[in-house]
């Protein structure tokens, strides 16, 4: 949903520069997935230990807190929770996609087609209750809060931003406008060079700012509206959508009637396309649950914890690990001291 859902906003690009001494608060599944299909090997199979256990996720978010948080960007991520009911019907058909992925995945090999291998592995991608378990681990071993949503992190993770105890949601999806995040900072997790497809030149991936009032008031309609917008077009709730209509139809169709949206799914013929009512998915998007009693705590890096998960129990590079984790905590050491120094003058 939210790459249709892009196509109508307008977003500002930034830099890290930009983002400094900010609080930004991570959608972790969102981010988990992602590397599980990019850090992979030649074939496209994921990195894994001597025991045979994934971990190119951990190697992902060792990476990527370790260089955010030298250019002073705070972090803090959500983890999501018990997923809605109408979202598992969606959950289920991803899970179908996948096996049929992983049947075309066995067929490349046997062909030894890499390019193939490479396309259809990363989306057999699949986060387990034990991976995300040992995330959680590596995110407070780097002294970082891991909250675990009641139910959507991007619904939880919103909230913390609407209550302004951060300065972003950081997503890729822009479902969190949906939840009203005020504001949303897209390819944080990519910033820098990417690969151009199917070509042997790079572009530059830089974040971008995404307003949810800014939009609104782009699009010309309400809060509600954007809902029942996102829902034409197809959310988490109600997948695919309704047949035949794209963003800028959608978009018509909401300023045509209003706040009458019972009339407009009806000439949207959602019935047609769904067997449970609109009312449900729109009301689960506004009243979905959230924890309103987070802790946001951060505490110093706990470099034995990281060497012990990383190094001993998953056969990381010791060398590696260390130059990371050094790294930063020489950058907190010295924005420790500066701290002082502003103190005493």
């Amino acid at each position: 949903m939210g790459v249709a859902l892009t196509e109508l906003l307008v977003m500002k690009e930034i830099d890290l520069d930009f983002l400094r001494n900010k609080v930004l608060v991570v959608d972790a599944p969102m981010w988990l997935y992602q590397f599980l299909s990019s850090i992979r090997q030649r074939d496209g199979s994921l990195l894994t230990d001597s025991e045979g256990n994934v971990t190119s996720h951990l190697m992902g978010l060792m990476t990527r807190i370790s260089n955010l948080s030298q250019q002073n960007i705070k972090l803090a991520f959500v983890f999501d929770g018990e997923p809605p009911k109408l979202k598992k019907l969606t959950l289920e058909k991803r899970k179908e996609t996948k096996i049929e992925a992983q049947k075309k995945f066995e067929r490349a090999k046997e062909k030894e087609d890499l390019e193939l291998m490479k396309k259809y592995a990363a989306r057999t991608s699949r986060l387990t209750p034990e991976m995300i378990d040992e995330a959680k681990k590596l995110v407070e071993a780097f002294g970082l809060p891991a909250i675990n949503a009641p139910s959507e992190a991007e619904a939880q993770a919103s909230f913390i931003v609407k209550n302004g105890d951060a300065f972003a949601l950081a997503t890729n999806d822009a479902d969190a406008l949906l939840f009203e995040s005020p504001q949303v900072v897209r390819n944080l997790n990519m910033a820098g060079k990417k690969k151009r497809t199917n070509k042997l030149s790079y572009e530059t991936i830089n974040p971008e700012l995404i307003r949810l009032e800014e939009n609104l008031k782009h699009l010309g309609i309400s809060q509600e509206q954007l809902i029942a917008l996102a829902m034409l077009i197809g959310t988490d709730y109600n997948a695919g959508g309704i047949k035949g209509i794209g963003p800028k139809n959608a978009l018509k169709l909401v300023k045509k009637y209003g706040n009458n949206l019972d009339t407009m799914f009806k000439e949207a013929k959602w019935s047609e396309n769904f067997d449970f009512s609109w009312n449900e998915v729109f009301d689960l998007i506004k009243s979905i649950d959230v924890d309103k009693d987070y802790g946001l705590e951060w505490s110093p890096v706990d470099e034995e914890k990281i060497m012990k998960l990383l190094v001993d129990k998953h056969d990381f590079s010791e060398e590696r690990v260390k130059s990371q984790v050094e790294a930063l905590v020489k950058e907190n050491k010295k924005k420790n001291q500066k701290g002082l120094s502003d103190f005493f003058n």
